[in-house]
């Protein structure tokens, strides 16, 4: 029985992730850094820190320390020029009812929640919002999910997880919860279902009708 659902954020509750990658990775070339988009796409799911300390490997040039501060203001520009919910997610979410949600992602707390008042989602949520700037590790980890899942109250077996990114989907697993691949977002790439299946999703679902359906029957 499903007793909580746990929604990833970004490129799930709404469709930022394409945004996401157009301003790290300009924030990156002014650095000097030659980030690409596929180098940052790989890493969807993950926290900030964890992608910049990729993208310095990968390309072999250190991140300069004021990159970080400088990627957010950037992303909040284009989400408040851009940023769109993911189609679907508010009828689904009105179709939820009064069963237990909440957010748990990798994003920090202030940019969850502007993506959610940003979309008009945030009234489905409240203060269940979580972030993995609240546990010690984030996705692949299991940190976050088993922390949002002892906020609400809920033992991990009876959460599932709703997820794009193969990160979140390890984390998921790694927490002892049902994890389902969510295809919707406008970053997917051609066999991503295969990469979510291949990590641990029951199955990767096209739209939140095809989520509803595989849920709730």
């Amino acid at each position: 029985m499903i007793e909580l659902v746990v929604f990833d954020c970004d490129g799930v509750l709404v469709d930022s992730e394409v945004l996401s990658v157009r301003a790290m990775r300009g924030v990156l070339e002014a650095a000097g850094v030659p980030a690409t988009d596929a180098m940052i796409g790989r890493c969807f799911g993950m926290k900030q820190a964890d992608i910049l300390a990729i993208v310095s490997r990968e390309t072999g040039v250190v991140v300069p320390n004021d990159v970080a501060d400088r990627i957010w203001p950037a992303t909040r520009l284009l989400f408040e020029q851009e940023l769109q919910p993911m189609p679907g997610i508010a009828d689904f979410l009105e179709r939820l009812g009064d069963r237990p949600r909440c957010v748990a992602s990798s994003s920090s707390l202030e940019r969850i929640h502007l993506s959610l008042k940003r979309t008009g989602l945030d009234r489905f949520f409240g203060d269940a919002v979580f972030s993995s700037q609240q546990v010690k590790h984030g996705k692949p980890a299991p940190d976050l999910f088993l922390f949002a899942a002892a906020q609400m109250n809920v033992a991990p077996e009876r959460a599932v997880v709703i997820e794009d990114s193969i990160y979140g989907v390890q984390g998921a697993k790694s927490a002892g919860m049902r994890a389902i691949g969510f295809l919707g977002g406008s970053h997917i790439q051609p066999d991503h279902d295969r990469a979510l299946l291949q990590h641990g999703a029951e199955s990767a679902e096209p739209s939140w009708e095809a989520v509803e359906r595989r849920l709730f029957g």
